[in-house]
């Protein structure tokens, strides 16, 4: 079996990447060649950009596919190169979607692949709807064979999973955490929400992959478990050996005074209480479960990014906005009481 994947060392990619090292598929990877320290041996590497379709026609000319998957597809004009591409090189085409294309507000907070798709909050999500939306329309018209994925918050070892942070990531939080200040947690904290470290999503994925069973089908691949936010940095915080000081705010205030977009990964999204129902991957991938608790990965996460500085980026700007915030708000409580 052979497959060519559209990226491949990504956060989600790359726990796919290794687990199929290890198996008899024949994997190539399409990219640009920069993270080669993540590439298993035995793996080929086709180098390229993507987004020079005449350069990638000519390098896949004389290949074809059991599978092609693409990781760095977000908008319906790179699911329309991606069907010029690969039309008659594949039995399978794995588009990466995302659950917050889920509707928000929710009528449910139990999401299946069958809860409505519709996000006014983020465009982001707006893009990934209309994508699904291309792909099943050529599936119907033309026969081409989509399978559509939609994983939620999926994590690894290199990057700490939190809900709020700046542009640079999530380290600051942790670093805050260290120094003895305070974490801004959105709303009261009690939302429910669900993180699949990248090897668990990884076994589902491969599952699904030259599954005849999966064309024409969008699938979602998570945990099980679910947890509050509360839970979260609780977690986090004990990982780090040291006591959470949280400061809870209003997802509202927080998307109103951070200069860039909250609102999106906010309202569109981590504010939302969500619990998966993935019976319909376990029908698929019989035996799948996501072994790996959050208590457990979020631990290993903290322990790999303390052991490697590279990965603990500063982010002043987010910092100073933090205690803005929280300055901000020790002032209007002060203000009512007074």
């Amino acid at each position: 079996m052979k497959a060519l994947f559209i990226g491949g060392t990504g956060i989600i990619s790359s726990a796919i990447t290794r687990q199929l090292a290890d198996t008899d598929w024949e994997l190539y990877l399409l990219n640009r060649g920069n993270r080669t320290d993540r590439i298993p041996e035995g793996v080929r590497v086709l180098t390229g950009d993507i987004y020079d379709e005449a350069a990638v026609a000519e390098l896949i000319r004389d290949l074809e596919f059991d599978v092609v998957a693409d990781f760095i597809a977000f908008e319906p004009a790179h699911l329309e190169r991606d069907y010029r591409l690969f039309k008659d090189k594949t039995k399978q085409y794995i588009f990466i979607s995302s659950a917050s294309a889920y509707q928000k507000p929710l009528s449910d907070y139990r999401i299946t692949e069958s809860t409505p798709l519709a996000n006014p909050y983020w465009e982001y999500s707006r893009n990934k709807i209309a994508c699904e939306e291309y792909l099943m329309k050529q599936y119907r018209e033309t026969g081409f064979p989509v399978t559509i994925v939609r994983p939620s918050h999926t994590y690894d070892e290199r990057s700490i999973p939190l809900g709020l942070h700046g542009d640079k990531g999530s380290w600051q939080n942790a670093k805050r955490l260290l120094d003895g200040k305070p974490v801004l947690i959105h709303g009261d904290g009690t939302a429910l929400w669900t993180m699949t470290h990248n090897r668990d999503f990884a076994k589902g994925f491969i599952g699904l992959m030259g599954n005849i069973h999966a064309i024409g089908e969008a699938v979602q691949i998570t945990s099980d478990e679910s947890v509050t936010w509360n839970q979260i940095y609780s977690i986090l915080a004990d990982a780090l050996g040291v006591k959470l000081n949280a400061v809870h705010v209003a997802s509202d205030f927080l998307a109103e005074c951070w200069p860039g977009d909250f609102w999106g990964p906010l309202h569109g999204d981590k504010a939302n209480s969500v619990v998966f129902d993935n019976a319909k991957l376990k029908r698929l991938v019989p035996g799948f479960t996501a072994t790996t608790r959050l208590d457990q990965g979020l631990k290993e996460t903290v322990a790999y990014v303390l052991a490697h500085p590279e990965l603990q980026t500063e982010d002043p700007v987010f910092d100073e906005w933090c205690d803005k915030v929280i300055a901000a708000l020790a002032t209007a409580k002060a203000a009512v009481k007074g």
